[in-house]
């Protein structure tokens, strides 16, 4: 079990804290790049399924009325082992002085960052794949791992450009679900596409294209793996992905609307493909 070394601070400038201080999403670029291995959890609900996954903290930064349930999810920690945690408490104005907002999701961590597995690894045994190319938008690319795992999207696969999903925008708007579902960087890319059908996946890129089948087709008669590829947005995917996949795939619109923002037409397409779904 983890054993939270509970450690009072007052002064925002305290060194020891230098992992939280004014969290902004370009300090987090600019500090908190993988090759640092680091990433931050933020709130109790997130930092929970952080360690039910297996991540261990390096620290954890908390307002006194939260060390409670701190202490209880540290204690908790499936097959963590045996060490201390700093957890360094703080009054709510300090708080705030040290991150640069309003702290009331009652925790901060910094985490170490888990090895990627091998794409070979994420999709072994997988029947549904999303494939997100160059998605830069953190709440994007956080949003659709959250609806990956409440539809049944087995995997999630990230192109080299796409936002890192360990961003703390990205983990927040996921809910932690960037931990539930399994995921890691598919490098190069188009090439990862052959990779896929390799692996007994047909591919399907979601793009507005004369080529294109309706959502409703393919839903009608899927296939047992399924490989889902969506692209950044306004420029949708690169015409290179399009013409690699086995499938182009629209969504069908209404209202005068061409396309859904890339998040929202992941959930659709997720839904309309799930395994089991009547036909």
């Amino acid at each position: 079990m983890l054993h939270p070394e509970l450690l009072t601070v007052e002064d925002p400038a305290d060194p020891r804290l230098a992992d939280y201080v004014s969290l902004t999403d370009v300090a987090l670029r600019s500090r908190h790049e993988p090759a640092k291995g680091l990433y931050i959890a933020e709130s109790s609900t997130v930092l929970a399924r952080a360690l039910a996954a297996g991540h261990r903290p390096r620290s954890v930064l908390a307002a006194p009325r939260w060390v409670p349930e701190v202490e209880r999810m540290l204690a908790d920690a499936p097959g963590a082992a045996d060490a201390a945690v700093p957890v360094y408490v703080a009054a709510e104005p300090v708080l705030e002085a040290i991150t640069g907002f309003h702290v009331h999701r009652g925790a901060l961590a910094a985490m170490h960052r888990p090895p990627l597995p091998t794409v070979d690894d994420v999709v072994a045994g997988a029947r549904r794949v999303a494939v997100l190319e160059d998605i830069v938008d953190h709440t994007n690319v956080g949003a659709a791992f959250r609806s990956a795992a409440a539809l049944g999207v087995d995997a999630v696969l990230v192109t080299p450009r796409c936002a890192d999903p360990l961003y703390r925008r990205s983990v927040r708007v996921s809910m932690g679900t960037v931990f539930q579902v399994p995921w890691t960087r598919v490098d190069p890319w188009p090439d990862g596409v052959a990779a896929l059908r390799t692996a007994g996946f047909v591919t399907a890129a979601l793009a507005l294209d004369d080529s294109a089948i309706s959502l409703d087709e393919l839903a009608a008669d899927p296939p047992d793996r399924l490989a889902m590829v969506l692209g950044a947005e306004g420029d949708g995917l690169k015409a290179r992905t399009v013409a690699a996949c086995d499938l182009v795939v629209r969504i069908p619109m209404a209202g005068g609307v061409d396309s859904l923002n890339v998040a929202a037409a992941a959930a659709v397409a997720f839904w309309a493909t799930r395994v089991g779904r009547p036909a």
